[in-house]
């Protein structure tokens, strides 16, 4: 069973990155989950061959799964997943959206996610990945406050984007 360790440093030199996924907020604070069926997950994926700016990964991920646009990410952290033969890292950013065009299918599989907004409190929850998850999403949050200087509180409710 792989073990998962949240960090907000810098991945080391040398810990491959084979993920990069962002926490994206709209103006009025919340937070976008792309949803698969009954599946939350944030937007992001692999990096491409040549592909190493983390930037340049979310930005390109974020357009071909939620076809929105992004402004500058927000560095979080890492998680770090030892899978007992060859650790790798995940990264995490956040993102305001800039621009929203409509929903098109995912050019790799296909799907057309639909794109659900939720106060970021609740990101921990639906997104189900444990206690790093919950430490990802708070990282998120604050960010969403301190960097972006989203309201943090009296949010509107859930919704679709």
């Amino acid at each position: 069973m792989p073990k998962f360790t949240w960090h907000t440093s810098a991945v080391p030199e040398g810990l491959p990155v084979r993920q990069v996924y962002g926490f994206l907020f709209v103006p009025d604070g919340r937070l976008l989950i792309r949803l698969d069926g009954s599946k939350h997950s944030l937007p992001g994926g692999r990096p491409e061959p040549g592909e190493v700016e983390y930037v340049d990964i979310l930005r390109r991920e974020t357009m071909e799964e939620v076809t929105v646009g992004i402004g500058e990410p927000h560095y979080l952290g890492y998680q770090c997943v030892d899978d007992g033969i060859s650790p790798y890292a995940q990264v995490r950013m956040a993102a305001l959206i800039t621009t929203v065009h409509p929903p098109e299918p995912d050019p790799d599989s296909g799907r057309t996610y639909r794109r659900l907004l939720v106060h970021p409190g609740k990101a921990g929850d639906l997104l189900s990945w444990g206690e790093t998850g919950y430490l990802q999403a708070t990282a998120a949050a604050e960010a969403a406050v301190d960097v972006f200087a989203l309201p943090g509180d009296d949010l509107p409710e859930t919704g679709y984007l």
